[in-house]
This record gives structure tokens, C-alpha cells and sequence, in this order.
């Protein structure tokens, strides 16, 4: 919006500033922290009162869960109205990469939400059905994947490469819906400890500014041998609401959390860094940044599918976060490790930006 309103008054003076996304990207994450810390208090005692007895726990999990009894859960509502307000006052309103990664936000947290208050109003930790759920991601997924490739190429990259590895045509929006659903059930799956997910989220995104800006950069695009999407520079002004909003959230959801994201955040802000990634053409660099997100979700089909035909389990629990727990690792210790496998990930991610 304040980018509108400078340019209908001709940039005069200091909104000429409102011209640089590093300089909106500066505002929205200050934006998105200042709110989500400022609704925060009283938005986790309107969860609590409406909630009662908080999010169930499920018995077969670790035993000391059960002391998170009455924690309130559907926090992602936080996470999503400091994103939102943080991103309509500070973006380009005429961007399309910013509208439809938003819509996949917004459409995987509105899924999210419905499988949290179904969770919490029965009493049980089955919420939506598994096929039903799928079936509106990747709905959801298709239309917003379908609006990020509309004129802008169906082209597949892959780290290590310079240039594109091949044209999949019309299989690329199923590809990118594909890489959409997948990410979003994987931050899903992480979330199982007090700030496990938000920290490493936090990090891909602070990795995708990076990546959005350049790509959106046609000087910096043609140096590195990554592709150039014009206009999909305007992303990191998301990626950095995202770390805001991410940041206030972790204040609240810090060991021990006085308020869980549930599916509502998670889903909502895997689905986003998914379509970031299809934005940016960084699909597959995306599970390197990511790694710790599709470990954890690799742990649990590699459980069930082992378990079904051999009737053992590979790990002790799935997913893996639990799988340590059970080893004997303390709640902050698997938190804090998994932080610091995220980071160096991230890292890893950047890095192959230059070796093409």
C-alpha cells in the first residue's frame, strides 16, 4: 500500500525509498515482529479461553508430552495476521509472484485451521481426513503454481547446472503443486517439539530473501548462471515478513511454549516457502536449504513402510525428532541441534547458487 501511495505522489522526498524492496524487506520484517509481539499476549488468552483444555496429546508419543496439556494450539493465526497486514502494507500490490505465494499461504492455513478446530472440538488428535486434506492442498497448490508459471517459462533447474536441465511443459504446474503439498506436510511433520519448526523456518526464509532478490536481479542473475524471473525479486519483501512474524511467534513458542502453531502455521508456512521456491525456480535447491524438513518426513514414510512389511521399526519413534527423545536427548537439546543442522543446510543451499 505505501509503495501505491508513493507512487501516486511522484516519490517525493524520503518515499523515494519505498522504490527498493531491501528497503520494504527492512520494513515488513519490523512490521510483521512488531505486531505478532503485540497481539501475541492477548491472542494466547483468547486461545485459551476458547479452547479449554488446549490441543490434545497424543498418549503413544513421548511421556513427557503430557505435561503440555492445555497449551493452546491454531498459534499459526498469529503467525498469518502479522504476515498479512505486514505484507498488504508493504508490498507491490500489482505483483502476481506476491499474490498467488500469498494465496497458497492463506489457502494451506484455512486447511490447517479446519483440521485444528476439528481436533480440538472432538477431542482428539484425528483431525480431517488425510484424503480430503490432500485433495484441497493440491488444489490450492495447482491454482496458485498455475498463476506463478502463467508466461514465465515451465523450465526445470537444478543445482551444479548452468541453464535449464529440460522443459517439462504441462507437467511442470503438477511438478510444482507437487513440491507445494509435500512442503507444507513436512513443516507439518517437524512441528513436534516447543519452536523445532519456527527456528529452521525462520532460517529457509532469511536463505530465500537471498535467493529473491538475486534472482529478481538481472545483473546479479546473468553473474551467478541462475535464472532471472522479473518481478520475483519483490519476494523477499514475503520471506522477510516471514522471519518477523516467525521471530514474534518464537518469543511465545519458546520451551516451554505457552502456545503451539499448529497445523494452521505449519502447513501454512511450508505451503509458502514451497511456492517461494517454485517462484524463484529454486524447487530442488529447496530440499537442500530444507533438508531438515524432508528428513523428518522421509523418517516417517521410511517407518511406515518398513513397519508394514516387516513389522519393525527402523527408529524408536517417528518422526525422527522423536526418535532422539527416546534416546535419551532432552527436549531443548533436539531442538537446538536441529537448529543448528538447518543453519549450516541453509548454508549449504546458498552455496550452490555459485558453483553452477
Amino acid at each position: 500500500m505505501f509503495l501505491w501511495i508513493a507512487e501516486q505522489l511522484g516519490f517525493p522526498g524520503i518515499f523515494n525509498l519505498f522504490r527498493y524492496s531491501t528497503v520494504r524487506a527492512g520494513a515488513a520484517v519490523a512490521t510483521a515482529l512488531f505486531l505478532g509481539l503485540l497481539i501475541g499476549p492477548k491472542f494466547i488468552g483468547w486461545l485459551r479461553v476458547r479452547q479449554g483444555k488446549g490441543q490434545p496429546i497424543r498418549e503413544d508419543g513421548p511421556q513427557s508430552h503430557l505435561a503440555k496439556r492445555g497449551t493452546p494450539t491454531m498459534g499459526g493465526l498469529m503467525i498469518l495476521t502479522s504476515v498479512s497486514v505486514s505484507m498488504l502494507l508493504w508490498m507491490d500490490l500489482f505483483n502476481k509472484y506476491v499474490w498467488a505465494c500469498l494465496f497458497i499461504t492463506v489457502g494451506f492455513g484455512l486447511i490447517g485451521f479446519l483440521d485444528d478446530y476439528d481436533k480440538v472440538k472432538k477431542r482428539s488428535t484425528k483431525g480431517v481426513s488425510g484424503k480430503v486434506r490432500l485433495l484441497f492442498e493440491f488444489i490450492i497448490a495447482g491454482a496458485g503454481c498455475a498463476v506463478i508459471t502463467w508466461g514465465a517459462g515451465t523450465h526445470l533447474y537444478i543445482p551444479f547446472y548452468n541453464g535449464p536441465l529440460g522443459d517439462l511443459g504441462v507437467f511442470y504446474v503438477a511438478f510444482a503443486a507437487f513440491v507445494v503439498v509435500a512442503f507444507g506436510n513436512a513443516v507439518n511433520l517437524t512441528d513436534g517439539l516447543d519452536g523445532l519448526a519456527t527456528m529452521p523456518v525462520i532460517i529457509a526464509s532469511l536463505a530465500f530473501l537471498v535467493i529473491a532478490y538475486l534472482v529478481g536481479n538481472a545483473k546479479f542473475a546473468a553473474y551467478l548462471g541462475i535464472p532471472h524471473v522479473p518481478g520475483a525479486g519483490e519476494l523477499a519483501v514475503l520471506c522477510s515478513a516471514m522471519i518477523g512474524a516467525g521471530l514474534a511467534f518464537l518469543w511465545f513458542n519458546a520451551p516451554p511454549a505457552a502456545v503451539f502453531m499448529g497445523d494452521t502455521g505449519s502447513l501454512a508456512l511450508g505451503g509458502a516457502l514451497g511456492a517461494i521456491a517454485v517462484s524463484t525456480r529454486h524447487e530442488i535447491v529447496l530440499g537442500i536449504i530444507g533438508g531438515l524438513f524432508v528428513v523428518e518426513a522421509m523418517s516417517v514414510i521410511i517407518q511406515v513402510l518398513v513397519y508394514k512389511r516387516t513389522g519393525k521399526r527402523v527408529f524408536r519413534m517417528a518422526p525422527i525428532h522423536h526418535h532422539f527423545e527416546q534416546l535419551g536427548w532432552s527436549e531443548p537439546t533436539v531442538v537446538i541441534r536441529f537448529w543448528i543442522v538447518a543453519f549450516v543446510l541453509a548454508l549449504a543451499g546458498l552455496a550452490t547458487l555459485k558453483l553452477r
